[in-house]
């Protein structure tokens, strides 16, 4: 238990010292936001701080906080250390940035926020990126919602050979489908923030539950601070690959300028995204203690690492009313964020192509294309043994690699104001090495052998900060010429 305490202690208090540095760095003031300059009543709406900080959570949390670390813990008690230190110094620093560079650009999305900072050929890589993430979201957000309600909401095995899955799957499918093709978003932002009160609640009973029920965690060790994962699996890079949302989400930054044009006032900036992001952590600390909890007091094998384990937590802690109400939230979360995910690939897509989407026809046919790959890779994760696992990791790598584009962007934004881009760069460095070694390495990338792909995801990083500091001087020179 010590380790976790020590963990929250660095996420809690890094949190509100490295918050403030990041805040000083950027240098909020009282220029008028996007969305009071602007103020069209439909993307620029000012809304108050607290609306904006609980729409900004429901949106960045969905079941990533939750399901990463419950895979996570399995490399051990080094989680509780690596999850603070992650959220603090990257993934806080990383949402807060993005959010703000947005404000200064008049509401920019991050798709355009790329272009004008590291140019076009870059910005059509990440428009790949982006869309393959969006699309992966949503298989991920059919599949773990829908095993929870059969599980916990249905009391069945959650098992391809059960046709209740499949109807659960249909029915969040269909819902999807309407949520992309129709403008919906209005009903569910207002019930965004309930939702998020409902995330809220549910993690702090589970928080409290760690005490009472007196879960047994484990503490670092000389043996283990490495990782000691059963199936011996390396903890560098799998585990920042394994506990993408918690540490560092690329998904975030594409959140975080959506919230950026209902600000209004900069300096709300640190509690909207910065401290969402640190709540963030605080909820993957929490389901990380639990979920080595419920390991220790035992869990058939086949449902380790699984979304079943929510709803074993859940029940456990909370009994039966409070368990449901946990479970309920936690369902709910992952929904109204794999809508948003579709519907806004639907919507890059057509940017990118130069399709009207005013058109019902043209909407329906984008739909189509989007929802075939989701169903496809819905329909392997369930019928394939390790599929889920094999369907996060795609998930998290591309999420992560999302991330890494985010990182460059706010180094040159930095470089070219004559800030502290180092703040940035190294997260950034460190998540191109991870990104790269792990594709080199991993059997669904290139599986070459473990230590040449640390060599060369190394080497990678080393190429990333090079090309950033070579764009960043020529911008500045290019700038300075300009002037002269």
């Amino acid at each position: 238990m010590t380790t976790f305490i020590i963990g929250l202690v660095i996420l809690i208090g890094g949190g509100l010292a490295y918050g403030k540095v990041c805040e000083k760095v950027f240098g909020p003031d009282d220029r008028p936001t996007p969305a009071v300059s602007i103020n069209d009543g439909v993307d620029y709406v000012p809304m108050k701080q607290s609306k904006n900080a609980l729409i900004e959570l429901l949106n960045i949390a969905g079941t990533g906080p939750i399901l990463g670390p419950i895979q996570g813990i399995l490399f051990g008690p080094i989680a509780f250390l690596l999850i603070p230190i992650g959220c603090v110094l990257g993934g806080a620093m990383h949402d807060y940035f993005s959010g703000m560079i947005s404000i200064r650009s008049n509401g920019k999305q991050m798709p355009a926020l790329i272009q004008d900072h590291l140019g076009g050929k870059v910005y059509k890589v990440y428009n790949i990126f982006i869309i393959v993430l969006m699309i992966l979201v949503g298989a991920v957000f059919i599949y773990t919602p829908g095993d929870l309600v059969v599980a916990s909401l249905l009391k069945q095995q959650a098992v391809s050979s059960n046709p209740i899955v499949w109807v659960v799957y249909a029915v969040i499918f269909f819902y999807y489908l309407a949520a992309t093709l129709f403008p919906i978003d209005k009903i569910i932002g207002r019930i965004y923030p309930i939702f998020g009160a409902i995330l809220l609640l549910s993690a702090i009973g589970i928080f409290f539950g760690l005490f009472i029920k007196g879960y047994h965690l484990d503490n670092v060790t000389a043996a283990n601070w490495m990782g000691s994962h059963p199936k011996g699996t390396p903890l560098l890079p799998i585990f920042f690959v394994t506990v993408a949302c918690g540490i560092v989400s690329g998904f975030h930054s594409t959140q975080a300028t959506l919230i950026g044009r209902s600000v209004s006032d900069e300096r709300e900036g640190r509690r909207t995204f910065y401290d969402m992001m640190i709540l963030e952590g605080f909820i993957a600390m929490i389901w990380a203690a639990a979920a080595m909890g419920i390991y220790y007091k035992g869990v058939p094998a086949e449902l380790v690492g699984k979304p079943a384990i929510i709803g074993l937590v859940a029940n456990d802690m909370l009994g039966t009313i409070g368990g449901l109400i946990a479970v309920l939230g936690v369902i709910v979360l992952p929904i109204t964020s794999g809508d948003t995910a579709l519907r806004a690939a639907r919507l890059m897509i057509a940017d990118a192509i130069g399709y009207d989407q005013s058109k019902a026809k043209n909407r329906v046919t984008l739909s189509i294309c989007i929802f075939i790959p989701v169903i496809a890779i819905l329909i392997f994760a369930k019928l394939n043994a390790e599929g889920f696992n094999v369907l996060w990791q795609y998930f998290a790598w591309a999420n992560q690699t999302i991330a890494v584009f985010a990182f460059a962007m706010i180094t040159l934004y930095l470089y070219k104001l004559k800030k502290p881009y180092i703040m940035s760069l190294i997260p950034g460095m460190f998540y191109m090495y991870i990104i790269s070694t792990y594709l080199l390495n991993a059997k669904i990338g290139f599986n070459l052998p473990l230590g040449i792909a640390t060599i060369a995801g190394i080497v990678l990083a080393f190429v990333y900060a090079y090309l950033i500091i070579r764009t960043g001087k020529k911008d500045l020179s290019n700038a300075e010429r300009l002037e002269a």
